[in-house]
Formats: C-alpha cells, sequence, structure tokens
C-alpha cells in the first residue's frame, strides 16, 4: 500500500487577494488512479489516433495529409507548393508544420521508401537508405497526388465511409479511404505505441490484387501459390524459408532474411553494392566495414566509398589484388547489415482494436471492409435513381395533360400558390411539383418528353440491378474482384525483390581450412552449458567446474573444424560450428548454450551431435514405443542456416536421441521393466525429418517406453533374450539376477 502523508489541519486563513484556494494542498491519490485518469487516456489516443495503422493502411496523420491534398484538386491539374499543403493539412492535423512535413516526405516518389508512391514528388525529398542525406525544406519542393490515389479516393463522395468533424468541428474528414485494392499489405508500415509496435511489410501489388481476388472466390485458396514473398521497394535478395513464410502468414509475426545486391567489376577490381536491405541505411554498412578493416576481421579490402548519386544508392569496395569477391561478400554478409532481417509484427486496428493478424486475416477483413463500402455506394447510387425516378413519375403525370397544367399555372394569381395548385391538380407531392413548375418552356416539346419517357425504363432497369446487388453478396464479391483485375492491369510492377531458395543459393562461405584445425575436447552439460578443451589444458587440469547441480552428459573428443547439431525440446535444431566457440579451461563454467544461439525462453537441449561429414544417422526413440531413423545428412544445408525447424516428429515425447555411424544394437526398456535388443538395419531410413517412424516395441497396457541407449557388452546379462527376429516386439523381463537389488523380498 503506498504511504499516506499525514495533513495538519490549521485553523482557516482569510482569503487575500489573488490567491487560489487549495494551493498547495496535498490531495492523496491511488496510483491506479492515476494512471487510469492520466496514462490510460494517453496510451489509448497514441494506440488508436498515431502509431497503428487501419485496414485501409494509413495512419491518421497519412489519411489526413492526403484528403487535404485530394480537396485541393491535387488529383489532377499541376503541382504545387509543399509548404502550402503542409498549411492546409493544418486545419485537419494540429501536430505542426514540422511533422506534417515529415509524413508527406516519407509518402513520396522521391523518398522512395514506398513500393506504390502516393506523392508525386518534384525537388529533394531525401532518400530511405540514407541516414544523412536531408530532404530540403518545404519552401523549395512540389508535390501532387500520384495516379493510384484515384483509387484511394473513388467514390468518397458517394457515402462510401463515414466522414466525422474535425479537432476544432469546423470541417469533416473521412474515417478510412474507400481503397479499392488492400493498400494495408502493399506499401510498407511501421509504428511504436504505447505496450505494442505494428510493422508491416510490402507486398507486388499484382501479386496481392491476385491474391485477394482468388480468395474472396476460393476462401481456402492457398496464399503462397500466388503470393509467394513480401517485395521490398529498395528490391534485395529474399532468402526464402517456406516454413518460415508459412509462420508469418498465419500468425502475422516473424523475420524475412534480405541481403543485399551486388556485382564484380573486374577491370577496376571492386564491388558494386546497388541495392541494400530495408531495415539499414548506406552509412551503418560503410562504418561497419571501415570497423572491420580496422579490428582486422578483414582484409581483403582497400578503400570502400559510398558513391550514391542520380543514379541510385551505390556502395563501392576496392578489393586488394587475388581477393575473392564471392568469398568476401559471404563473409560481409555475416558481419554486417548487407544481410539482415526484416522483422514482421501485423499488428492493425480493425474497428478501433489493434490486432496481430497473418496474412490471410488481413485480406478477410479487408474485403470485410470492401463489401460495406460497395454496398453504401450502391445505396447511395440507387437512392439517387430514385429519387431522380420519383420525379419523372411526377413529370409523366404532368405529361398526360399538359393543357390542364399550363391553365393551372396561368390561372394562378401568385407564384407562391403554383406548387401547391399543382399538387392538388394532378395529385403529386412537393418535390415532383417543385420540379415541374421549373422546367423551360422550351422543352415542352415532342422530342423532349420521348427522352423522359425513355429515361425512366433505364431508370427502372438500373434500380432493378442495384436492388440485386443489394441482395447479392456474391454480386458485390464479383465487383471487387473485377475492379482489383483492374487495378492489378492499371498499376501492377514486376517484382524488385528477388528470391533465393536454399537449393540455388551460390554462398562461398570461408573455407574449412581457414578455420585453425586442432584436436579439441567438448563437454556438454545437462543445464546446457559447453566448454571446448584442447588436449593440453585438459591434462594440466581436468577437474570440471559445474553450477550446482548441473553435471556433464556428454564428452566427445573431436576437431576445431567440426560442426555441433543441438536438438531441442521444440522440434528444432540449432547448428553452429566448434570454432564459434572459444578455448577455455576446466576451471569455468563455459558458454550457455541457448542464450548464444538465442533460443526461445523455456527451451531445452535434449541432445548435441557433432559431426564432420554428416555421415551417419539420428535414431529418434518416442514414448509410444516408435523410433524413427533419419539420415544425418538431411540436417546439412548449404546455407549458413542458425536453425531448422520440425527437425522431427511431435507426436509424441522423444525419449532419446542416439547418433551413430554404421548400423549397431540398441537396447529399449519400457518402464514395465522389459527389454528389447534391436539391430538398426530392421528399421528403415526415412527422408522426410517430422516422419513418425515404425512400431518398434510393443507397449502393454499404461506402459511406456522408458529408454534407449546404444548397446554396449555387458548392458545385459543374456542378450539372446532380449533380441527377436521381427519388430514390434514386446521384448523380455530382466532375470532375477539382473533385478537383484531392485526387486522387494516379502516378510517372513
Amino acid at each position: 500500500m503506498p504511504r499516506r502523508r499525514k495533513t495538519e489541519h490549521k485553523a482557516p486563513v482569510p482569503k487575500a487577494h489573488g490567491v487560489i484556494e487549495g494551493a498547495g494542498k496535498v490531495v492523496e491519490q491511488p496510483i491506479v488512479s492515476t494512471l487510469e485518469t492520466n496514462y490510460m487516456p494517453y496510451a489509448m489516443s497514441v494506440i488508436m489516433s498515431r502509431a497503428i495503422p487501419e485496414i485501409d493502411g494509413f495512419k491518421p496523420s497519412h489519411r489526413k495529409l492526403l484528403f487535404t491534398m485530394y480537396k485541393m484538386g491535387l488529383l489532377t491539374g499541376a503541382k504545387t507548393k509543399s509548404a502550402n499543403i503542409v498549411g492546409q493539412t493544418m486545419r485537419l492535423n494540429p501536430h505542426g508544420d514540422a511533422a506534417i512535413y515529415d509524413t508527406m516526405v516519407r509518402l513520396s516518389r522521391g523518398y522512395e521508401a514506398l513500393l506504390h508512391p502516393y506523392i508525386d514528388s518534384k525537388g529533394n525529398f531525401g532518400k530511405f537508405y540514407s541516414r544523412d542525406m536531408a530532404w530540403a525544406a518545404s519552401r523549395y519542393t512540389e508535390a501532387k497526388l500520384d495516379p493510384i490515389c484515384n483509387e484511394l479516393f473513388r467514390d468518397i463522395d458517394k457515402d462510401t465511409v463515414d466522414f466525422v468533424d474535425n479537432y476544432d468541428n469546423t470541417m469533416k474528414e473521412p474515417t478510412l479511404l474507400p481503397a479499392t485494392f488492400p493498400s494495408v499489405l502493399v506499401n510498407a508500415n511501421t509504428g511504436i505505441a504505447v505496450g505494442m509496435a505494428s510493422s508491416v511489410c510490402s507486398f507486388n501489388l499484382r501479386e496481392v490484387c491476385e491474391t485477394a481476388a482468388a480468395r474472396i472466390l476460393h476462401p481456402k485458396h492457398d496464399l503462397l501459390s500466388t503470393l509467394q514473398a513480401p517485395d521490398f521497394p529498395g528490391g534485395g535478395q529474399i532468402l526464402y524459408d517456406r516454413e518460415q513464410m508459412e509462420k508469418i502468414y498465419r500468425t502475422g509475426r516473424g523475420g524475412i532474411r534480405v541481403r543485399s545486391r551486388y556485382s564484380y567489376d573486374a577491370s577496376a577490381n571492386c564491388i558494386d553494392i546497388t541495392q541494400i536491405p530495408p531495415s539499414t541505411t548506406v552509412e551503418v554498412i560503410v562504418e561497419k566495414v571501415i570497423d572491420l578493416v580496422k579490428q582486422g576481421k578483414v582484409r581483403e579490402i582497400s578503400d570502400i566509398r559510398d558513391e550514391t548519386g542520380l543514379a541510385g544508392l551505390k556502395i563501392t569496395i576496392d578489393l586488394k589484388r587475388g581477393a575473392d569477391p564471392d568469398k568476401l561478400m559471404a563473409k560481409l554478409f555475416r558481419l554486417t547489415t548487407l544481410e539482415d532481417t526484416f522483422s514482421c509484427n501485423f499488428n492493425i486496428l480493425v474497428n478501433g482494436v489493434p490486432r496481430v493478424m497473418g496474412v490471410g486475416d488481413i485480406l478477410n477483413e479487408w474485403t470485410k471492409f470492401r463489401m460495406s463500402c460497395v454496398r453504401r455506394r450502391t445505396m447511395f447510387d440507387l437512392q439517387k435513381k430514385m429519387d431522380k425516378l420519383h420525379l419523372l413519375k411526377g413529370l409523366e403525370t404532368i405529361l398526360l395533360d399538359l393543357d390542364k397544367a399550363i391553365a393551372i399555372i396561368r390561372g394562378t394569381a401568385e407564384e407562391t400558390e403554383v406548387v401547391p395548385n399543382l399538387m392538388t391538380g394532378f395529385g403529386i407531392d412537393e418535390v415532383q411539383a417543385e420540379y415541374v413548375a421549373e422546367i423551360k418552356l422550351r422543352h415542352l416539346n415532342r422530342e423532349y418528353i420521348l427522352k423522359r419517357t425513355e429515361e425512366t425504363a433505364q431508370l427502372q432497369h438500373d434500380i432493378a440491378e442495384l436492388n440485386a446487388v443489394l441482395d447479392d453478396p456474391g454480386k458485390i464479391k464479383k465487383i471487387i474482384v473485377r475492379e482489383l483485375k483492374e487495378v492489378a492491369s492499371k498499376y501492377g510492377q514486376p517484382r524488385r525483390s528477388i528470391l533465393l531458395y536454399e537449393d540455388e543459393l551460390a554462398d562461398v562461405e570461408e573455407k574449412l581450412d581457414e578455420v585453425p584445425d586442432y584436436p579439441v575436447n567438448l563437454f556438454f552439460t545437462k543445464d546446457g552449458y559447453f566448454k571446448k578443451i584442447t588436449p593440453q589444458s585438459l591434462r594440466m587440469s581436468n577437474e570440471q567446474k559445474l553450477k550446482e547441480g548441473d553435471q556433464v552428459t556428454q564428452h566427445i573428443e573431436s576437431t576445431n573444424s567440426s560442426e555441433l547439431l543441438f536438438f531441442t525440446d521444440k522440434c528444432r535444431v540449432y547448428k553452429a560450428r566448434v570454432s564459434d566457440f572459444e578455448d577455455t579451461k576446466a576451471s569455468v563454467l563455459g558458454d550457455f548454450v541457448p542464450a548464444k544461439l538465442q533460443m526461445e525462453e523455456g527451451e531445452n537441449i535434449l541432445q548435441m551431435i557433432v559431426t564432420k561429414d554428416y555421415n551417419g544417422y539420428v535414431l529418434f526413440c518416442f514414448e509410444n514405443g516408435k523410433a524413427a531413423k533419419i539420415a544425418l545428412s538431411s540436417y546439412q544445408t548449404k546455407t549458413n542456416r542458425k536453425r531448422l525447424m520440425n527437425a522431427y516428429n511431435d507426436k509424441s515425447p522423444v525419449i532419446s536421441i542416439l547418433n551413430f555411424g554404421a548400423d549397431c544394437e540398441v537396447l529399449f526398456t519400457a518402464t514395465n521393466g522389459r527389454r528389447l535388443l534391436v539391430h538398426t538395419q530392421k528399421i528403415a531410413a526415412k527422408s522426410t525429418r517430422s516422419t513418425q517412424g515404425i512400431q518398434v516395441m510393443t507397449l502393454r497396457r499404461h506402459a511406456l517406453l522408458k529408454s534407449a541407449k546404444l548397446y554396449e557388452e555387458g548392458d545385459v546379462e543374456k542378450p539372446e533374450r532380449c533380441r527377436k527376429s521381427s519388430i514390434p516386439a514386446i521384448g523380455a523381463l530382466p532375470t532375477v539376477q539382473e533385478m537383484e537389488g531392485e526387486q522387494l523380498k516379502l516378510k517372513e
């Protein structure tokens, strides 16, 4: 409980002139109440009205700016000074001219941050890939809306979206823009709110429209078949991981690895980098490379320059004589942000509620929003046509007896009585009578009458079609699909980011012979600590220092050039090299592997496997008595991937993970004491890592597989009893001698 401050009660003091009553008085207020009344409204305002994009793809600041430009007539016509646009936008956005102009810059074509810019700019608007390239002041630049904005504002004047008052109630602004395509996925959007953030990557417009249309017509459409991966405005190469992409499409969270594109100029012996990941800048890359050269970690570079100019981004790296450009770039990809990860967090406001959604859910919500826009547009058109038909019906009544109408008008003494007299004489309402009374005398001819009659028939036909659209959601969906195809055809562009598949990667990793190779002893403990100790150091002291309660579970003699595979209880395998770990001594705890390999919280390592050539097999033994034999080569990758998903099957808990080269015998033990010796030749190797395997041990009721180990002479007194000619088999109970000391004796 918060400490309460004691207040003294004093006699009332007479009020002096200009003194505020109660000033300086301490008022007790619980911290919870302070948070609710002060902090929560601020947090909600940032989430709802500033940092998180909505289903139309825009934050409020974007929407206010674009709508202001639309009302200024900048969708057509010439460009105007940016300062003029900023000033007009302040009628909707009171955050100040600097904030408004920053927003305008990021939406412009000159800044190059969007696949499809919304603002056609003229002048220096800076570049998104440069930290130090400042944009010119708003008085020097000009802008107008890009033609694609026609799709954002189409039918906005037909009640397709709601309008609300601006901050001083002097004008109206839309709550959303009726975009005819899923702009929320087409252009990247990032924002940091209070307690949450949003990071939406961009996708190719043509692919998004095709996918949205296919999903509308076929709700179970496979997204990856038409929307393979994001498409970044700066291009680059996406290292395609289907499992990771499926996770992002399903959950809205995950990381996408993007690497730069480069070319080698043999005549100048230099590398030209022309595309970089969206999460870094030219200056960050150049500074990091210079730092690596100073530290001596990169020796092949003689000079590096930022040659970005009117032709676009360009970083030039001069090489020393004899340097291998591909090998150097492979090293720089690993050590700098020339290869970086774009973190996805598809957090979007839907009906005022922030939701983290996958791509499929986003398209579903956008479809609902767009169906609402089309339905409201149809109702608006229907009402207009019904109003006009109502007027023409009144005109038709008058035209049946035109002479009577003229007589009524001529016989009316006062002008104000013309409309009431027509209403009385023909039985029409005031709106119809007013329309008839305004018809010019020159229009009372046969041609005019015939045209109005034809127009009435056309209106009746149009009204019937509009009613049919409102009554059938399928027709509304067809309209949306047609508009999506039109947008894709008119504004679609080729992909900028190319996809690199695992089997197509041309990485040239550092040669293993560059890594010093020498014998080492590898120790791995139950709690996840790893030590690499040379034989000389081990001879000096072999007493291992461990945490309290920890113990060494694996001691393997290997070499410094070997590779390590750490299998975890989350069906994953993390890969590392022995050379990634520093040589240490027995007197230190060693490296904590889960932290070094950035494993998830609560993820535990079950087994460490050491290999140089990925020969041999891994045997996964499950609690249900099944075993899966998988070639170790299944875990070998051409890229320097650190983590593989679906390392083994998760249908039943894994009891043991065994690694062996040549086929051998394995001893299976069940909870009921039965043992079974199985030769691994009887277990067929599988090519799929996530296979359930085959049943090896038949388990009695309530029995489970307790352990499995590579058989060694002496593990079983009479091994022939435990060997069976075929599997699955039930195994044999241990002999009395084997159970001696474990069996309870009855009292005499």
